[in-house]
């Protein structure tokens, strides 16, 4: 059919609490590949009780049908606070709390406890994109909640975002990028003499404690391997005084359902596992995610996360590592600052002066601490050293 005559037909939409009253084909098909915004992502999260009414994350998945046909959608969660989500408002939340307004419940479009770039306006073209954030706004005000936040928009939605007159919020993460390296020899060859050193003087001492690394993927990931993981990955929240957004259920319904997506990273010692990351795997991207160690030796965290998801990039030719939010730190393993944003739609116009007139403040700040950190790259000034001004 013509896409006039698509656009024709009448368009409905439906907020619909579980994901599997939506196919997942088509679910997948207009989130574009993206696995962490998939279907069987976004569904084990909600089925194993992670991202549920009881955890704060109450789903609202909104489903626009044309002609009967899902042609629109967009992961929505009803959420009673802002923890898991990595663009910080608890200002925000404080001033309305301060003038007698209630900030909370507020919804959402994001993955739950994963700040990675991707679309949340699923849909295969821009003014459908543009429905979905105007329906997506026009449901916040028809409820009565305080606020609607989209985080880490991809390039597409960003501008049906702004189309529909929502706010921007700029951030910073740190991705590395494949120059097309064929080894690692070779990528740290384009750094400077002083990171180039520090970086092989930290592998050292972890070969020198024994330290070997096994690469899991698909069938590999065995229910042993993943079960020392999220002891690992259990460890990590409860040595900084937090239960684990993650269960293990989460961690062995991934398996199920998305194993080729998985690439663990063992870190053995004389043959004992030690400690264990856990990536995901899109069609160009790898995405850091978890990790834990039961063990402390010198080096094995920036290895075990960074240096080893590197290496299998390289290996593997895939072209970006995204290593996640914030940490200066993974400056020196070579991934750099890129531009990454969040929308905002707020009810009371009161407020989204004030708002706006503070991200006026806040976005050249954002922008010179990034123009900053690439002052600092890791890159030797002759080489390839500047990262893309958004993310891909």
């Amino acid at each position: 059919m013509p896409p006039d005559s698509a656009r024709a037909l009448s368009v409905t939409f439906t907020l619909i609490r579980d994901l599997r009253d939506i196919d997942p084909a088509s679910w997948n098909r207009l989130a574009g590949r993206h696995p962490l915004a998939s279907h069987e992502f976004l569904s084990a999260l909600s089925q194993t009780g992670c991202a549920s009414a009881a955890t704060g994350w109450a789903p609202h998945y909104l489903a626009m049908r044309r002609g009967g046909e899902l042609a629109g959608a967009m992961p929505l969660y009803l959420k009673s606070h802002s923890r898991g989500e990595y663009v910080f408002d608890y200002a925000w939340a404080q001033a309305f709390e301060r003038h007698g307004l209630p900030y909370y419940p507020k919804l959402l479009s994001a993955i739950p406890f994963t700040p990675v770039p991707g679309p949340r306006l699923l849909a295969a073209n821009h003014a459908d994109r543009v429905l979905l954030a105007r329906k997506a706004a026009d449901i916040g005000a028809e409820n009565g909640v305080s606020s609607l936040h989209i985080l880490f928009p991809d390039e597409a939605d960003q501008r049906a975002l702004r189309e529909a007159g929502y706010l921007f919020r700029e951030s910073v993460q740190f991705h590395w990028f494949n120059r097309g390296y064929a080894s690692m020899d070779e990528f740290l060859a384009g750094m400077t003499q002083q990171k180039r050193k520090k970086i092989r003087q930290d592998r050292k001492k972890v070969e020198s404690a024994g330290i070997r690394f096994r690469w899991l993927q698909g069938d590999d990931v065995d229910a042993a391997s993943l079960d020392f993981f999220y002891r690992c990955y259990r460890r990590t929240y409860l040595e900084h005084g937090n239960p684990p957004y993650l269960n293990s259920a989460f961690f062995e319904q991934l398996r199920t359902s998305m194993a080729d997506s998985m690439v663990l990273v063992l870190a053995e010692q004389d043959g004992r596992p030690v400690a264990s990351a856990l990536n995901i795997l899109g069609p160009r991207t790898l995405y850091g995610r978890y990790w834990g160690s039961l063990a402390f030796i010198p080096g094995l965290h920036f290895e075990t996360c960074y240096m080893q998801g590197i290496a299998y990039c390289i290996a593997k030719g895939v072209a970006v590592f995204e290593g996640g939010a914030q940490g200066e730190h993974k400056l020196s393993r070579g991934m750099l600052p890129v531009r990454t944003c969040s929308a905002h739609w707020i009810s009371d116009q009161r407020y989204a002066a004030a708002i706006a007139e503070f991200l006026e403040r806040e976005t050249p700040m954002v922008e010179a601490y990034r123009d900053e950190l690439l002052e600092h790259s890791p890159f030797k000034k002759a080489g390839t050293d500047q990262a893309p001004s958004t993310q891909k």
